[in-house]
């Protein structure tokens, strides 16, 4: 299976953060980002309600990022005056999160946790009612503006699907591969 014809791959993902600056801070210094540019818009009553579906008095403050070694993402602040801010929950329509495959779940906790990550219930183990991950390790995390991150070990998968992506991509502690 291929993406539709003319479309050449995913080029990034895109947060709104209550503080720019935090969550920049964070993703760099937590996470090994790198902080591509920065861009402001608006406001602007005629172009920001079309494009980008928000009301007239909405500007915004965005910061592009280099997540290593295959993730684009941007982080947004928006101004306006009806903003709503509640953060979706998981099981919210718009509920989201961002997931890391890690070596070590334990390790990767501790490290966000000294950034201000706050962990969800503990690492799980998959069971043998999914056989196809059975022995993948994981966690959800909030970090300190919400954001809920995932950290998944599939070092103890027998055969993971490949999840990985392009070859160049792939790493051989995750994959279980020589590439």
């Amino acid at each position: 299976m291929s993406l539709p014809k003319g479309f050449r791959y995913v080029d990034h993902v895109a947060f709104t953060v209550p503080d720019l600056t935090e969550a920049v801070t964070f993703f760099v210094d937590a996470l090994g980002a790198e902080e591509l540019y920065r861009s402001e818009r608006g406001p602007d009553a005629d172009f920001m309600p079309e494009h980008f579906a928000v009301p007239v008095d909405a500007r915004l403050e965005l910061v592009m990022l280099r997540m290593p070694p295959n993730l684009n993402v941007e982080l947004f602040q928006w101004h306006t005056t009806d903003q709503r801010r509640d953060l979706p929950r998981h099981c919210d329509l718009g509920g989201h999160h961002l997931c890391f495959a890690v070596e070590d779940v334990d390790e990767a906790v501790a490290h966000l946790q000294a950034h201000g990550a706050r962990v969800l219930g503990g690492t799980k183990e998959v069971g043998p009612d999914s056989p196809v991950v059975a022995g993948n390790r994981w966690t959800y995390l909030q970090a300190p503006w919400g954001l809920l991150l995932e950290l998944v070990d599939r070092s103890r998968v027998k055969n993971p699907p490949p999840l990985v992506g392009p070859a160049e991509w792939a790493d051989p502690a995750v994959t279980g591969k020589d590439s």
